[in-house]
């Protein structure tokens, strides 16, 4: 059981397309020189004004491209090809390229802050955003389990819980464990609001 919060950002699991694959769906996407946000792998990232990725902080919305899976720059201390999990905030490098996962239609797991009822599959929920480890470069955020609600601007949406070794769903009118981990996916746009997603919204 998940009696204890570890949270991991979100990790990718497997796609809502008609492909039913990841094939030609990450995409190298430039990071400025001496970005100042650490970006983890697991965060949400955006694309920002001037065309290069920077993390997305958004909680109750999300204006993202994808999911970060890590990056490769010229080490501007020893000149070496550098391949990381995580983007080490204000590194100077001035080559830097993110791995982005950008399919709009990816499925992937995060662990809720709280327990989640029976009742909130199919809702939407917000998200905590956390500074991720700067020993080995992982997400911390997590799915907020105060908000499911039907709200359409919340930016993600509980499909399914996930029941293994470290995570008990709930089951009928019992709640699931403390951290529950849970199947999500970028809340669609709907008549009124925006994607999520910004490869799904009219304006980007």
């Amino acid at each position: 059981m998940a009696t204890t919060a570890a949270p991991y950002g979100a990790r990718p699991i497997g796609t809502l397309s008609a492909s039913g694959s990841f094939s030609s769906k990450t995409r190298n996407l430039p990071i400025i020189t001496t970005y100042g946000t650490q970006i983890s792998n697991g965060d949400f990232v955006k694309v920002a004004a001037d065309g290069t990725i920077a993390k997305d902080t958004g909680t109750t919305a999300l204006t993202a491209v994808g999911i970060f899976l890590g990056c490769s720059y010229t080490d501007p201390t020893t000149s070496q090809k550098t391949f990381s999990n995580w983007w080490p905030a204000s590194n100077a490098a001035t080559d830097a390229m993110a791995y982005v996962l950008d399919d709009p239609f990816v499925v992937f797991q995060m662990q809720s802050d709280e327990a989640l009822n029976t009742t909130d599959r199919g809702l939407n929920a917000s998200v905590v955003v956390t500074a991720g480890s700067t020993t080995i470069g992982k997400s911390k955020n997590a799915l907020d389990g105060s908000t499911p609600a039907t709200t359409n601007t919340l930016p993600l949406r509980i499909i399914d819980f996930v029941e293994g070794p470290n995570s008990l769903p709930p089951k009928g009118t019992v709640a699931s464990d403390a951290y529950p981990d849970v199947i999500v996916k970028f809340n669609a746009a709907s008549s009124g609001s925006a994607s999520n997603h910004s490869y799904l919204n009219a304006t980007g």
